[in-house]
């Protein structure tokens, strides 16, 4: 074990420092500058955008506002509550200033991906649609292999790797909270697991897509109460992020390094921004314009970070009962909660992070199975997809934090790298379609995509689909 954990370091290490660090915040400067600072001038647009009717609205569609909510529910979990905890513990407060610059660029990165994902979507059924950076590496770049790499490295990182780190998760929460063995906690979630994955799916999503974004606002709110109890503690505990992060204390042994590392992968996880995750939701989603989907996903990189992860942030420095440089989880913020609002806090936490993590378990395998099916449509491939999934979800409740966090890290990594490859190489597609949809919006049009108009080929989907109401009123 103590040799892994030394491998998995040193590969950490390198793709931090030479790949994932430079290439995600360099990718999201060149997004932010060369599209103008999408993700912070068109709020109001995201707005208008967030609460408008689906084209041909028949019921089964998912609107842009589901889309939104289902993100937004996806997004929030484990990264933002024990994610949050680990970047503080290892990182150091600085660690949180990084996640908040990782959210600031990474906004223009989510709208490029999610963007892309609309353009190059495909019919999944009648009234649904899939897509993804799969597709859009095999649609746009002409690159099937290179999209089957990508399938490949999603479907391993997040039906394994990342569900291995849910019920990890889940299983020191309620060991903290009521002392059941992890061992017990991780049969009962390999149970759980495979009802909704051998059947139960739809009843058991329906369900998460009710309670998940309401245990979300009650978090939310629960920690602004928190900041409201030590609001005199504020200036103080920005004060301690910012000098942190910029290197005028020294926190822990790993400096500035440690820093800045700890916060962009932590920050990576919670928001997912250019991993190439969200476009996978973003391309299900029925709107008339691919743009409108990538300002609502930009918007839910904002919300993830700069509310919910600061929320936590606030909850652990306040109650100043962090130790830097060791390890800690979900553990270390139920007792920063249950310091500040009493004991029920670690129930209330075990509740919400057992829905969190368990919804995103389901979440996590079925982007694995939809990215298995791009690369082959094998019976035999899912079912040993799906045992493979129990076993991760068993092995992350039983092994110790910092191998199941160091794993994901890894596999983060590659797969935000080769992301990032595709959304670069196809920059000129997402800035023609946005400046496409903002001349329509001056004209006070309700924008329509054509992609054929534009030269932009690899669409079939759009040119079936059929928005003659909007072409018909075409003025807002």
């Amino acid at each position: 074990m103590e040799f892994l954990m030394e491998l998995l370091g040193q590969i950490n290490s390198y793709l931090s420092t030479y790949l994932t660090v430079p290439i995600l915040l360099g990718a999201g400067l060149f997004f932010t500058i060369f599209s103008r600072f999408v993700q912070f001038r068109y709020l109001k647009e995201t707005i208008r955008v967030l609460f408008e009717k689906t084209p041909g609205d028949n019921g089964k569609e998912i609107s842009a506002f589901k889309s939104f909510c289902i993100g937004s529910a996806t997004r929030i979990g484990t990264g933002n509550l024990a994610g949050v905890a680990v970047a503080i513990t290892l990182g150091g407060p600085g660690a949180v200033f990084w996640m908040w610059i990782v959210a600031l660029v990474g906004g223009a990165t989510a709208f490029m991906e999610s963007t892309l994902a609309q353009v190059y979507k495909v019919r999944d059924g009648k009234d649904a649609f899939r897509g993804g950076p799969a597709y859009y590496m095999e649609k746009g770049l002409k690159q099937r292999k290179v999209g089957i790499a990508f399938a490949i490295l999603i479907a391993f990182t997040f039906g394994l790797i990342f569900n291995s780190v849910q019920s990890n998760t889940i299983a020191a929460s309620i060991n903290s909270t009521f002392d059941v063995p992890t061992s017990v906690v991780g049969i009962g979630l390999v149970v759980l697991s495979a009802i909704v994955i051998f059947g139960g799916v739809h009843r058991i999503a329906n369900f998460t897509s009710i309670v998940v974004p309401i245990m979300a606002a009650i978090y939310i709110v629960i920690a602004l109460i928190v900041v409201g109890m030590n609001l005199s503690a504020l200036p103080e505990v920005f004060s301690l992020i910012i000098t942190s992060a910029l290197g005028f204390e020294q926190v822990i042994g790993g400096g500035i390094g440690a820093v800045i590392m700890n916060g962009v992968n932590r920050g990576l996880f919670s928001n997912e921004a250019g991993m190439g995750s969200a476009p996978n939701a973003a391309a299900s989603s029925h709107v008339s314009h691919p743009v409108k989907q990538g300002f609502i996903q930009a918007a839910g990189v904002f919300l993830d970070t700069l509310v919910v992860c600061t929320a936590t942030a606030f909850i652990i420095l306040s109650a100043g009962q962090a130790e830097f440089g060791t390890e800690a989880g979900i553990t270390l913020l139920q007792d920063s909660l249950a310091s500040q609002i009493g004991g029920w806090a670690n129930l209330f936490v075990s509740l919400a992070i057992f829905l969190f993590a368990f919804s995103s378990i389901a979440g996590s395998y079925y982007y694995g199975e939809k990215n298995i099916e791009f690369i082959k449509d094998s019976p035999k491939a899912i079912l040993i997809y799906r045992f493979g999934t129990l076993a991760m979800v068993m092995f992350g409740a039983v092994a110790t934090l910092d191998v199941v966090w160091s794993l994901a890290d890894v596999f983060m990594g590659i797969m935000t790298i080769l992301n990032i490859y595709a959304v670069l190489r196809l920059s000129k597609v997402s800035f023609t379609v946005l400046s496409d949809y903002m001349e329509q919006r001056k004209e006070n049009k309700e924008p329509v995509f054509e992609p054929s108009k534009l030269g932009i080929d690899g669409t079939e989907t759009w040119e079936r689909l059929d928005f003659e109401e909007e072409k018909k009123k075409n003025v807002v």
